[in-house]
């Protein structure tokens, strides 16, 4: 039942030339005290979403550095991630709860894949919360050291919800979190804060020429020598997409050759997401400006990297985030961005200095404006966050951070 997931090679000493020795150094002695120690991720989907795009990343790096490290997904039909959506929105504050048939069908999908987990590794790490029961059904019988990580930004959960989570959640032995405020009463101990990261050699964040970037904008209908808005992410309530088009229709106001590009993946275990693609779809009002994109139109991560390298600005207007991968992965490539003041991406943008952070859509439209009006300003903050995301967001540092957790807990 439960789904092992295949990974590349990566060698951390490609990433030397971008972090520096020290940080090499620095995960080369944690790992010699870890070699041979066996690593499992249990995540519930291998495409769509930040989860996946770390541990791509991340599992092959601990390989490289000595350890066993392997990634499953557990199994899982429609009413399963029907039920895990509704928890994930919940958790994040929407306040309909999960009914007592909904938390049946949860705890009958996590008791099934959890029967499947082999019982000879060091370390399970159990990502979000779909999987979060897999403790109490697996840890006596599998022993090892139990972590559950958590992406979600849980600052105004559902109370109703939060209370029946948090007790699967208290045995674990440590429990991590991107922010100190998504920490809930209840779990104080175990707890350690570690923000996520991004893979800088990935095909999504590689280093794209601008003749390669306009190139295949240009497949996809963007007139590249007219501006470029974009958003790269879920279509989602959370990220509102909604009111990214209503940003850009302000702006376009002052601006009439302004385009946008909503560009966003369907993942496996979001089926809401078809019904926000449709909503986004007519709240877009066939504008032959404004082009919604996902990866069932061909948009994979090359593209995806194309579309955030070639617009004068780059949007995640979020209303609820826990981290907001995207806002790294276009800082990185030097890219004006604009986020929504919420969850983990104040982490990234210093306000005013390397991006703005925005409330509403009528702000969004005149932090665009700015951005467009004055190139020099874009630059400036292209260039002071791509510094920033460099020496905080990227994945070494991250693989530092879990070796350090892991070694703790030895």
């Amino acid at each position: 039942m439960l789904q092992p997931v295949s990974v590349g090679k990566k060698v951390l000493g490609d990433y030397r030339h971008l972090i520096g020795p020290t940080l090499v150094e620095e995960i080369g002695e944690l790992a010699g005290v870890l070699e041979g120690k066996r690593v499992l991720h249990i995540s519930a989907t291998a495409m769509g979403g930040g989860v996946s795009e770390i541990l791509y990343a991340l599992v092959p790096l601990m390989r490289d550095c000595g350890l066993d490290a392997q990634w499953h997904i557990v199994f899982g039909r429609e009413e399963f991630f029907n039920v895990t959506k509704l928890l994930h929105n919940a958790l994040q504050g929407n306040p309909r709860p999960l009914s007592k048939s909904d938390w049946q069908i949860f705890d009958k999908y996590n008791q099934i894949s959890a029967a499947e987990l082999a019982d000879d590794f060091d370390y399970y790490i159990i990502h979000d919360p779909q999987p979060a029961a897999f403790y109490q059904y697996s840890a006596e019988r599998c022993g090892g050291k139990w972590i559950w990580r958590c992406h979600l930004d849980m600052s105004t959960p559902n109370l109703d919800t939060l209370g029946q989570i948090v007790p699967m959640l208290r045995d674990y032995d440590t429990k991590v979190f991107h922010m100190q405020q998504y920490v809930p009463e209840g779990l104080a101990g175990g707890v350690e804060i570690i923000p996520p990261a991004i893979d800088p050699l990935s095909p999504k964040n590689m280093a794209l020429s601008p003749e390669d970037a306009a190139f295949v904008c240009d497949q996809f209908g963007i007139d590249v020598d007219r501006p470029l808005l974009c958003q790269v992410s879920r279509f989602d309530p959370w990220k509102d997409p909604l009111g990214v088009i209503d940003a850009y229709r302000l702006a376009r106001k002052e601006n009439d050759g302004l385009q946008l590009a909503l560009v966003g993946a369907m993942a496996t275990d979001d089926p809401e997401g078809w019904d926000y693609f449709q909503k986004t779809q007519e709240h877009a009002a066939s504008d032959p400006d404004i082009k919604i994109l996902n990866n069932l139109n061909n948009v994979g991560a090359i593209e995806v990297n194309a579309f955030q390298s070639q617009a004068d600005v780059v949007m995640q207007k979020s209303i609820r985030e826990g981290f907001g991968l995207t806002v790294s992965e276009a800082l990185w490539k030097g890219r004006p961005t604009i986020g929504g003041n919420v969850g983990g991406i104040p982490l990234q943008i210093q306000d005013g200095e390397s991006g703005f952070l925005v409330d509403s859509p009528e702000q969004a439209a005149e932090a665009t404006l700015a951005i467009l009006n004055d190139p020099g300003l874009g630059k400036h903050l292209g260039r002071v966050g791509k510094e920033y995301v460099r020496t905080h967001f990227l994945m070494p540092r991250l693989l530092r951070d879990w070796l350090r957790i892991f070694q703790d807990l030895s």
